[in-house]
């Protein structure tokens, strides 16, 4: 019996040796290996490891991306002396846990306050160049890849590197926005004033080239009108020359006939003339059989 309960107790604390020397890395953390509390190994790489109990201890670090984010957005000053409000954002992960530890002993919140007053640094210093425009739409894409790069270079002595900074958004305060609101709305105002203006203008002058072109159309069509009607009565006369020379009796006759029409074309029409005149000639002879 003795044996056997010697026997247990020695299986007993194997088992616990074993538990306590007996540790696993997960694929998204790194596990620093501390021994006396000096760094002796980093293990990144997942699986099952051991250490020497009692004597080596484990810290476990997470290697997958993280974001900073800020509760509120940060004021800066642009070249103008303008006020905007930033909000961003960062994206960072640790790819040395050695120097991750002995840089902010290997606790988060320090690590993102550092990276937070680097990337602000280098926010108030690259708004302090540039316009509202800018920092608004012109050059926010080159901000934010000057901003990781340099984070990024700051960033690694911590062990740390920044994967992307992102402006979210640029506002500005009520107060500012108001003003540059009201000198946008002159300005559009402006140019609308000098673009109806020059429609105006314009229109004045389509109107005028319209008019000169309707009385030029028109004097070319009385003229061409005038020429077709000489023309027509010239050719008229001809036709009538050739028809009555051949029987001019004819001829006086119906000019006779045409001066009779024209004269008593109105019954309040009065004419004083001698009876034996020529002009009642065919008249008189019109009873004549």
């Amino acid at each position: 019996m003795k044996n056997i309960g010697s026997l247990l107790i020695g299986v007993f604390v194997l088992l616990v040796i074993i538990t306590s020397s007996a540790y696993t890395v997960d694929q998204r953390e790194y596990a620093l290996v501390f021994r006396l509390g000096e760094i002796v190994s980093v293990k990144r790489d997942p699986g099952l490891y051991f250490k020497m109990p009692m004597v080596e201890n484990i810290r476990y670090y997470d290697k997958r991306i993280l974001t900073l984010n800020w509760e509120e957005p940060d004021r800066f000053i642009t070249s103008e002396k303008k006020n905007v409000l930033v909000d961003s954002f960062v994206k960072w992960r640790i790819i040395d846990p050695s120097k991750y530890y002995v840089s902010v002993r290997g606790d988060e919140v320090q690590a993102e306050r550092r990276l937070s007053q680097m990337v602000n640094d280098g926010l108030r210093a690259e708004f302090g160049k540039r316009t509202i425009h800018d920092v608004v739409s012109g050059e926010r894409s080159e901000i934010m890849e000057i901003l990781r790069q340099r984070a990024d270079k700051e960033s690694r002595q911590m062990g740390i590197q920044i994967l992307d900074v992102r402006l979210r958004r640029v506002d500005l305060p009520k107060e500012v926005s108001e003003s540059v609101y009201q000198r946008m709305e002159a300005e559009r105002k402006s140019v609308a004033n000098e673009l109806r203006s020059q429609g105006a203008a314009a229109a004045e002058k389509i109107r005028a080239d319209a008019d000169r072109q309707r009385e030029v159309i028109i004097a070319e069509a009385y003229r061409d009108a005038q020429k077709v009607k000489g023309e027509g009565d010239a050719k008229a006369s001809e036709v009538y020359a050739q028809a009555f020379g051949k029987n001019p009796e004819f001829y006086a006759f119906y000019r006779s006939q045409e001066a009779y029409k024209n004269s008593f074309k109105s019954k309040s029409d009065v004419m004083v003339i001698d009876q034996s005149s020529d002009f009642f000639k065919y008249m008189r002879s019109s009873g004549k059989k």
